[in-house]
């Protein structure tokens, strides 16, 4: 699990490569401190003098820009995190393009109608490797600035729970008899905490948007209800060095967004699970106060750089309870649940008809085992990562299901999260696919009857004999 939420991880190194690398560093958004004031936060040369340690550098024609974005910071009055600053870092990071010199750019009428058409095929496809119905009413083709603005509201849903915590700390950290003489110190900080997380989340969606290949990368619906999108530009960039025809990359993605839309869209309950889970995961959240106390105590307005080491230092850490443990569990188990059904539905509708199907599939596994952008991303945000071997494992309980119950036996289980397996479940696949199960259509049965005063038993039968 990551110890950094939010990102605030150890400053990184200089780079081996003098001005070059410091060059690359400030062009990908790595090296810098918060709100692009530098390495070392408001600090760096002139750190005794925070005017030049913030503007120093710049030419004149940043100051205005750099003044407003100051203004911002400052005047800002909304809740835990800043997600207009959020939304202008993140198209920032967009326009300056990818680490490999890629711009974004508009999507053209040949991408826009290669993905409705990749789309359309995937579903058909999908028809037979799922009971579950298409859940895309349209599929859109997306450039990374769009894919943003449309995926900014579920990253707001993920991420304030966890910046609550933070944000509600940072004020109660002061005696009660000093928080109404210390008010504007109090919403000072609240508004540099608010532009602080803005800033690192918008980091961190902007490069993600430069990665990403459509709107469920990370297993959670981020996109609109029923609309299935993808990236050209970067299912370009992911099968470049592949060695498999273009088409067929995209096909294999639009299996994986189609198959998504499917099940967001008829299990009602599932998003709202998954993101409770993660609120779940949130309120177990902790705040270092005593850390936090001597950072308020000796504050220093003229090294306001304090904050940003304190939170360096891993100030906010996941308390270690069963209640914590427990929703951890929940969300991880969640989250593989959705992928792993994802990936084997996906390879049986692949399999018989790409002949790079499995190549793709083991390049997406790597990737997402490997600590892909996504899962990386995620942990940045709310200090969570998805173990690999819990997919895998998901992908392999669901393949099994499929052959002991078939298909509809398969996608029943998503009729309620308590039928779903469990994080133990994940631990022994086999068993629970050959555990007897409740006869629901005998519990029916039985519920009808017991109005009538039977006192008849529920059938139990084992699930090799229910096909």
């Amino acid at each position: 699990m990551s110890d950094t939420p939010f990102g605030f991880g150890l400053p990184p190194e200089e780079p081996e490569n003098g001005d070059e690398g410091k060059k690359k560093d400030q062009q990908s958004g790595g090296g810098q401190g918060p709100f692009g004031f530098g390495p070392a936060g408001f600090g760096g040369p002139g750190g005794d003098n925070p005017l030049a340690a913030m503007f120093g550098s710049m030419n004149p024609n940043d100051l205005g820009a750099a003044f407003q974005q100051l203004g911002q910071m400052l005047s800002y009055e909304g809740g835990p995190v800043n997600w207009d600053m959020a939304k202008q870092i993140a198209r920032q990071t967009v326009s300056q393009g990818t680490s490999d010199g890629v711009k974004d750019s508009s999507i053209g009428p040949a991408e826009r109608t290669a993905v409705e058409e990749a789309v359309r095929l995937a579903d058909l496809w999908l028809d037979d490797a799922t009971s579950l119905p298409s859940g895309a009413g349209s599929a859109v083709a997306w450039s990374r600035a769009e894919w943003v603005e449309a995926t900014l509201p579920a990253w707001k849903e993920l991420v304030d729970p966890v910046a609550e915590r933070v944000g509600a700390a940072m004020g109660d950290v002061l005696p009660e008899e000093m928080q109404a003489m210390a008010g504007p110190l109090i919403g000072m900080m609240r508004s540099m905490g608010g532009a602080m997380f803005g800033t690192q989340i918008g980091q961190a969606v902007g490069v993600l948007a430069g990665e990403v290949v459509g709107s469920t990368d990370i297993g959670l619906p981020l996109g609109p209800a029923g609309r299935a999108a993808l990236l050209p530009a970067n299912i370009e960039a992911f099968g470049k060095d592949l060695g498999v025809p273009q088409e067929e990359v995209r096909l294999y993605l639009a299996l994986r967004e189609a198959a998504h839309q499917r099940l967001f869209a008829h299990v009602p309950w599932l998003r709202s699970h998954l993101f409770g889970a993660v609120d779940g995961y949130a309120r177990g959240i902790k705040v270092d106060t005593a850390k936090l106390e001597d950072v308020v105590g000796q504050f220093d307005p003229q090294n306001p750089e304090q904050i940003q080491e304190a939170l360096q230092q891993g100030m906010f850490q996941p308390e270690d309870t069963p209640e914590q443990k427990v929703a951890l569990a929940r969300l991880e188990t969640a989250l593989a649940l959705v992928e792993g059904w994802v990936d084997a539905v996906v390879h049986a509708a692949a399999k018989p008809r790409l002949t790079s199907a499995d190549a793709l599939r083991e390049t997406l596994r790597r990737r997402r085992a490997s600590g892909g952008p996504a899962e990386q991303t995620f942990a940045t945000l709310i200090g969570l990562e998805l173990r690999p071997r819990r997919l895998r494992d998901a992908s392999r309980l669901w393949a099994s299901l499929t052959d002991a119950r078939g298909v509809d036996g398969r996608d029943g289980l998503w009729a309620h999260p308590d039928m779903l397996p469990t994080a133990s479940d994940l631990d022994d696949p086999d068993g629970f696919v050959h555990r007897e199960q409740l006869d629901f259509s005998e519990l029916d049965k039985m519920l009808g009857e017991a109005a009538g005063g039977s006192t008849d038993k529920p059938n139990l039968k084992k699930d090799d004999d229910s096909e």
